[in-house]
């Protein structure tokens, strides 16, 4: 890969996002080398993927390039490479640009969709991880709009006009919220001669609530908002299967659509090598100590979403947020500074600094440690919170540009088609 031989150690990081990035700045500046691996060549802000989809942001606002956050770092090198497998015995990652020895290797490569093994799903649905699915699901969602301009079949027009999102977590609520705000606000100017009434936001959870991970409050609090914007919310529901055309469900309610989005739960993306049973637990997670180490490795560590860190409090190890995986990222940086040197290292502790989401405009829901609240004042924390973790200070002017806009006009300018995506749906 060609890089500069060093006395220092190398520490080989396996993925570019916030667990990944929070580590690599952790070790700036320090006596070791550093190695960055990663399929792409920007961090994604993954929290503002759903606006990107509906048209709100532009993709290159909530992308960063990863060379230029860590461009000042000594002894900091990046490479453009897909890790395909980890060879524990000679120390070794396995990527399609070439092997590569470590001395420390940490496993930051996240989360993907979780299609829970129906292989229908996966393959008609559309998921929302990376830019480029929120570009498809972007370009979907208007393409489905002008074939509804065009169709003579009330079933097919309906079908057409018909969003079932699959998950009610912060996920699913924003993108409901988002595509209701569409419907009311941007269709019946962008579509004059079709009736936008008949468009219909089904948002489907298996649970008894919506938002399950926030207080009672909040999301109840979250459900009115949606309801009141229009979004149907299906309850108990669970979806068994999608066959491009049909969504069937464990009850005897169907929806036909065209444009099925699923967000119901992810999981690790674990690479062969450290993916056997004895490392691997419920949600496709590599089970770590407290100092995230892989079990029976001290010099192999993993962090953020793929990692597992089970505790009294998070039996089913730490949420798959951003949070956990920037505080993982930031102590495992003191921790391999410690374990060179041959100094103990200290046990990972999660600061829970809370959750939230936004419904639309002037709505959203808040917990805090020592508070909880929702709606106008709510939603202007969420802003500000999402600015601050920007990268970038172009980025977070762009996007604090377009909130304002889209504000003031409601509209969203990027609702564009960029590059076409076609599911072709003919109901029987």
């Amino acid at each position: 890969m060609n890089l500069p031989r060093t006395s220092y150690p190398r520490i080989i990081i396996i993925g570019g996002g916030f667990a990944g990035i929070s580590l690599a700045k952790k070790l700036s500046k320090q006596e070791v080398q550093v190695v960055l691996l990663d399929k792409h060549n920007y961090h994604t802000f993954q929290p503002l993927l759903y606006q990107v989809s509906t048209g709100g942001l532009e993709p290159d606002s909530i992308a960063y390039p990863i060379r230029k956050i860590l461009k000042h770092f000594t002894n900091f090198h990046f490479r453009l490479a897909n890790v395909t497998e980890i060879k524990t015995e000679t120390n070794e990652v396995v990527t399609d640009i070439g092997v590569l020895k470590f001395d420390y290797l940490v496993i930051a490569s996240g989360s993907k969709t979780n299609y829970f093994g129906n292989s229908d799903i996966e393959k008609h649905s559309m998921a929302m991880k990376t830019i480029p699915q929120s570009l498809n699901l972007r370009s979907l969602i208007l393409e489905n709009f002008e074939d509804a301009l065009l169709t003579s079949d009330l079933n097919e027009r309906n079908a057409l006009m018909n969003f079932v999102i699959v998950g009610a977590g912060p996920t699913g609520v924003e993108l409901a919220g988002a595509l209701a705000e569409i419907k009311k606000g941007i269709l019946p100017k962008d579509y004059p001669d079709l009736d936008t009434r008949s468009v219909q936001i089904n948002l489907i959870q298996s649970g008894d609530r919506i938002l399950k991970e926030m207080s009672e409050n909040a999301s109840k609090k979250a459900e009115d908002f949606l309801e009141k914007l229009g979004v149907n919310i299906w309850k108990n529901v669970r979806v068994t299967n999608y066959d491009g055309k049909t969504v069937t469900t464990n009850t005897d309610i169907i929806f036909e659509t065209a444009t099925f989005i699923w967000a119901a739960g992810v999981k690790g993306a674990i690479i062969k090598g450290i993916d056997g049973s004895d490392y691997i637990t419920k949600g496709n997670r590599i089970v770590v100590n407290e100092f995230n180490q892989v079990k029976g490795f001290n010099h192999i560590f993993a962090i953020g979403d793929v990692a597992c860190m089970e505790s009294d409090q998070f039996p089913g190890g730490l949420p798959m947020m951003a949070q956990p995986a920037i505080q993982q990222g930031h102590q495992l940086g003191d921790n391999l500074l410690q374990l060179i040197e041959q100094k103990p290292m200290m046990p990972f502790m999660y600061k829970d600094k809370g959750a939230m989401a936004t419904i639309g405009r002037n709505k959203a829901v808040v917990d805090l440690k020592y508070f909880k609240f929702q709606g106008v004042f709510a939603w202007y924390v969420w802003m500000f919170v999402h600015l601050f973790f920007l990268i970038g200070f172009r980025n977070r002017v762009v996007v604090f540009i377009n909130w304002v806009y889209n504000y003031i006009r409601f509209d969203r300018e990027a609702r564009l088609i960029i590059r076409p995506f076609k599911k072709k749906f003919k109901p029987e």
